[in-house]
């Protein structure tokens, strides 16, 4: 009996993976087009190529292109979210302890906030394209980017109020480190030098930036 052969996929469409709901599939192919190329640069043609659907189902599950573009920002922004919530929740519990406890909880914060970003580049490229351009769909910053900052901002606020640290500025502070960390991140992507060593070397230089504003965490 003859060997049954399997007929070749023809080329195209990558296949859809079947794991995820296709509106998660759209968009984590629409970041990633959109962190490397920009807005305009990134067509719903591709983004349907790039997720194994047509455009038809784009459309269907994200709108139109701005919609689909905010939707990105909105989903990186939930695990965002997530992570700095749980991180300050416990930031703001530790206040009641003292001040060592409360400076160590910052610490924790910061390398929450590291770890995210390290783990998903895409979250700092997405935002670098939308900087570039920074009268242009200013109002993503403040769905996606101010309450996050409001909530690292209000912790300090009460950290202080709390007699845990000095910060007469906080608002600064965190988008000054903010923007340090996605500084790191672009570093990383570069590929110049020991990735293990930026991240060790990157993540010490913090702490002691931190030790150096509020003071040394420990009993």
């Amino acid at each position: 009996m003859a060997a049954m052969t399997m007929p070749r996929r023809r080329p195209g469409r990558p296949r859809r993976d079947e794991s995820r709901p296709t509106r998660e599939v759209v968009l984590a192919a629409a970041t990633a087009l959109f962190a490397r190329h920009g807005f305009d640069a990134v067509s719903l043609r591709e983004v349907a190529a790039a997720a194994g659907v047509d455009v038809a189902t784009v459309s269907h599950h994200t709108g139109t292109k701005a919609q689909l573009y905010d939707a990105c920002f909105a989903r990186v922004f939930a695990a965002e979210r997530a992570a700095l919530e749980a991180a300050a929740g416990r930031a703001r519990a530790a206040l009641e302890a003292g001040p060592a406890a409360a400076r160590a909880a910052l610490h924790d914060l910061v390398d929450v906030f590291v770890d995210f970003l390290e783990d998903r580049p895409e979250t700092t490229a997405l935002w670098l394209r939308r900087w570039l351009e920074p009268q242009r769909h200013a109002e993503l910053d403040q769905r996606y980017a101010a309450p996050l900052y409001r909530l690292v901002a209000d912790l300090l606020d009460a950290a202080a109020a709390a007699g845990a640290l000095v910060e007469p500025t906080p608002y600064v502070t965190v988008r000054s480190l903010v923007w340090a960390v996605h500084g790191h991140v672009v570093a990383l992507a570069a590929g110049v030098g020991s990735p293990a060593r930026q991240r060790r070397e990157f993540r010490a230089f913090l702490h002691r930036l931190l030790d150096g504003l509020y003071g040394p965490a420990g009993p």
